[in-house]
């Protein structure tokens, strides 16, 4: 067998540059890596279209939210992936919708369909069988029973819509740019969609830019923290002036002491502090089990 050597870093360096390479041609060299030639005249050729016309694919709410957008890994309702499409366009089609239409052998997609998964399960349609037992030829009619008219699922989504309300959206950089939405910088690589950034990869309800949910208003950021909120932040907020006046308002009794021990300690990890309340919280029990006493009978 014979033995393959490389220079120091030489091997991580060669890792890098095969990303590059599937990244930037995706499909599109049919399993078979270009010659450095081929590779050069490629990028000569494709990539001023991909900056100029990149499309961006999103599966959206009602509401306008963003709840999905798509990549380049994200499967389709054919169960191939986005990358897997037509992808590049050197001159955008003027009808609306824009069709992306699959390019694997013989599958029946038309356009690109993102379906939701239910945690890692496709999701069902009303007729009670999966996503992946419908075909992905134009109206999505079963191939497990007749009585399906297409593919309707009552799935509910993040937002807190139904998966049928939402539409699945490609437009190109102007039509996103005019609802405000984030584009992000105009990179080489194949089949990018919608993505712009790690932000990207959260859901929309998650997401605080303009393609989710969007910031946070400056009064929800302000207001004070409450005793319904996160322990984290309950732990790491100073005293408050309730407490304060309440440690004022007392004599030094079991009232500030309480008080006092509900703060977290400057020299206290996380893990030292809820360990320190558990504790504390099992000794009150313990007191107020020994302060009820004998429950009296009924004869006495």
């Amino acid at each position: 067998m014979e033995r393959l050597t490389l220079q120091p870093g030489a091997a991580a360096a060669a890792i890098d540059e095969y990303l590059e390479y599937r990244r930037i041609v995706g499909e599109d060299d049919g399993g078979k890596l270009f010659t450095p030639e081929e590779y050069e005249e490629y990028k000569k050729k494709v990539l001023p279209i991909r900056l100029q016309n990149r499309l961006y694919v999103s599966w959206r709410s009602p509401t306008g939210m963003d709840c999905k957008l798509v990549g380049p890994e994200t499967l389709c309702f054919c169960t191939h992936r986005y990358k897997q499409h037509k992808t590049d366009f050197e001159v955008i089609p003027k009808e609306r919708p824009i069709y992306v239409p699959c390019r694997v052998s013989r599958c029946p997609c038309r356009s690109y369909h993102f379906v939701p998964l239910n945690g890692t399960q496709p999701i069902r349609c009303r007729c009670k069988h999966f996503a992946d037992q419908h075909s992905a030829a134009p109206g999505f009619p079963c191939n497990s029973c007749s009585k399906c008219s297409g593919f309707h699922s009552c799935f509910t989504c993040g937002c807190g819509q139904p998966a049928y309300t939402h539409e699945t959206v490609v437009e190109t950089k102007e039509e996103r740019l005019a609802q405000g939405k984030p584009v992000g910088k105009d990179v080489p690589f194949a089949a990018m969609g919608g993505l712009t950034g790690f932000s990207s990869l959260a859901e929309g309800y998650m997401r605080l830019d303009d393609s989710g949910i969007g910031s946070p208003s400056a009064q929800f950021l302000e207001s004070p923290v409450t005793s319904t909120d996160h322990p984290f932040l309950r732990a790491f907020q100073g005293p408050s002036s309730s407490i304060q006046t309440n440690f004022q308002l007392t004599d030094g009794g079991a009232s500030s002491a309480m008080q006092v021990s509900s703060l977290k300690r400057p020299e206290e990890d996380d893990m030292a502090y809820f360990e320190r309340q558990y504790q504390e919280r099992l000794k009150k029990e313990k007191a107020a089990k020994k302060g009820k006493g004998p429950v009296p009978s009924k004869n006495s």
